[in-house]
């Protein structure tokens, strides 16, 4: 093995092991090769200028209600975070809620607690309720740091490509690598990460809309709304997507509802919102 090699492999064995951190609502320990101090400056920065380039609703009663299911889940962050002992976790997020006038059926949450959502996606929210279904999954993105998590795969999956390039040494045998990792680490390892995000959203956002006093049972209801109007879009099959499918999102939903419901309880919510 050659220096260059060796320095490669130290190299990577090294970064990965000075870049992991324990997440507090998934308890999982995740690479984390960009800081929130890098990422959070950079994400707000392009929040600000999406709003500028958009149609941006304020002073509706669907506005008012964007906000007020936004703070209401972001205290519930707080209390969850609060009740597990991470006082300070949510210091450097800065909470903000936005609807845009487009007819696109999405919402997203920035890292760092930027939040939009379309009009396009409010009819089959149906009720606040249903936004608050929405704004815990987006939300649980930020709060699980999907975001760094993904962009830290990135890093590692360009990081093998390079690193297989200059480890293999014959043009024939090094082509092939470079025709199949591409491939092979997307489907095996980029779209799975990607799905189990999504699953942890779903979990997370589930507890907090509960805990926010938004009834977690209408979390697997808004999924089959989704799926009927046909508004995730044609989605590939499963084990080609970023995004569980709606099938599976239903019955997941569905089967942890009632623990989220638990969850509610331990923070005085014996009752939701209708």
């Amino acid at each position: 093995m050659t220096k260059l090699k060796v320095i490669v492999l130290v190299f990577g064995f090294v970064l990965i092991a000075v870049s992991c951190a324990t997440n507090p609502f998934t308890g999982k320990q995740t690479i984390a090769l960009v800081s929130n101090d890098q990422l959070f400056p950079t994400a707000f920065a392009q929040y600000d200028q999406f709003l500028t380039e958009n149609k941006v609703i304020t002073g509706t009663k669907d506005a008012q209600m964007i906000t007020r299911v936004g703070q209401r889940i972001a205290v519930a962050a707080e209390r969850w975070l609060s009740a597990n002992g991470h006082h300070s976790y949510l210091n450097d997020y800065k909470w903000e809620y936005n609807l845009v006038d487009d007819e696109t059926v999405n919402a997203w949450c920035m890292p760092g607690g930027k939040i939009v959502f379309y009009t396009g996606i409010l009819p089959i929210a149906q009720s606040e309720t249903g936004v608050a279904a929405i704004m815990g999954h987006e939300v649980a993105h930020a709060l699980a740091n999907h975001g760094q998590q993904r962009m830290s795969a990135g890093m590692l999956q360009q990081f093998g490509a390079v690193a297989g390039n200059i480890a293999i040494q014959d043009n024939q045998a090094r082509d092939a690598f470079n025709q199949y990792y591409g491939v092979g680490s997307q489907l095996g390892v980029m779209l799975p990460f990607s799905r189990s995000h999504e699953t942890e959203a779903d979990k997370i956002g589930l507890y907090l809309m509960a805990i926010a006093g938004y009834n977690p049972a209408e979390a697997a209801q808004l999924w089959k709304r989704m799926k009927a109007s046909g508004g995730s879009g044609q989605a590939p099959p499963e084990i080609l997507s970023t995004h569980p499918s709606n099938d599976s999102r239903i019955a997941n939903l569905t089967a942890l509802a009632p623990a989220a419901a638990a969850e509610a309880q331990k923070f005085g919510v014996s009752k939701f919102r209708e």
